[in-house]
């Protein structure tokens, strides 16, 4: 069983969201570790050896050990939670893993020869990643640290479904007994529809024009009632006579 990384962790006693705070004001980040047919049991992590890790794809793909006192656990990282507002761990759930059971991880995909597919180069293609991870199972002994696909023979309109990701020998991808999703494809760039930049273009001269619809309407009336009014002395002068 291949172990990339090691943990210092100690069990803790305490339960709550009191007692969570606690832990995390001094600077732990507490935990849960489970499966392997034993009780679950609560730890507590190192905050800032955690914070080094979190940005690192390999750490939520590989077998981690944990280091409790003189004892090790080998375990997965199910969950991570950050918080909400700030840089930090809020809790994390792990599972134990056994040499002899197997184990559902997700793993990264990672997607090369993009540029040099015919769908691209030649045919001004443009690929759209619709899957980035996936949930595989497998031994602890047959995990490997992502899967890679290969797109350098794609064309345009071209997809590539979870059947046709490449996995090493013993490793499967439950999903596919319910669903043989998209994992990427490349299409045609969209272009933009004249029709509607025609209306969005339209609107601001329409906005435009109804100010100056309304200032003639007033001139109008301006001009309406001085006449009126150039018109009441006339009439007054003309009776005298």
């Amino acid at each position: 069983m291949k172990v990339s990384f090691e943990l210092a962790a100690e069990f803790r006693d305490g339960q709550g969201k009191g007692a969570s705070r606690r832990l995390r004001h001094a600077g732990k980040v507490p935990a849960i570790l489970y499966g392997g047919h034993v009780e679950p049991r609560a730890v507590a992590l190192d905050h800032q050896k955690l914070m080094t890790l979190v940005d690192n794809e390999k750490f939520y793909s590989s077998i981690i050990n944990l280091v409790v006192g003189d004892k090790k656990q080998a375990a997965i990282v199910k969950d991570l939670q950050m918080h909400p507002a700030r840089n930090a761990i809020v809790h994390v759930d792990l599972q134990r893993v056994s040499e002899n059971e197997k184990i559902r991880i997700h793993l990264p995909i990672h997607f090369k020869g993009e540029a040099a597919s015919p769908g691209v180069k030649t045919q001004g293609g443009v690929v759209s990643h619709r899957i980035a991870d996936v949930e595989v199972s497998c031994l602890p002994k047959d995990l490997p640290e992502f899967i890679e696909l290969d797109l350098s023979q794609m064309s345009l309109n071209e997809s590539k479904h979870l059947s046709d990701l490449p996995l090493p020998a013993g490793v499967t991808i439950p999903a596919i007994s319910k669903s043989d999703a998209v994992v990427v494809s490349i299409h045609a760039p969209r272009a933009e529809e004249p029709e509607a930049v025609a209306a969005v273009a339209a609107a601001p001269a329409d906005a435009a024009a109804a100010p100056a619809a309304d200032a003639a309407k007033a001139g109008d009336a301006k001009a309406g009632d001085a006449k009126a009014a150039a018109a009441a002395p006339a009439k007054k002068e003309g009776g005298k006579k």
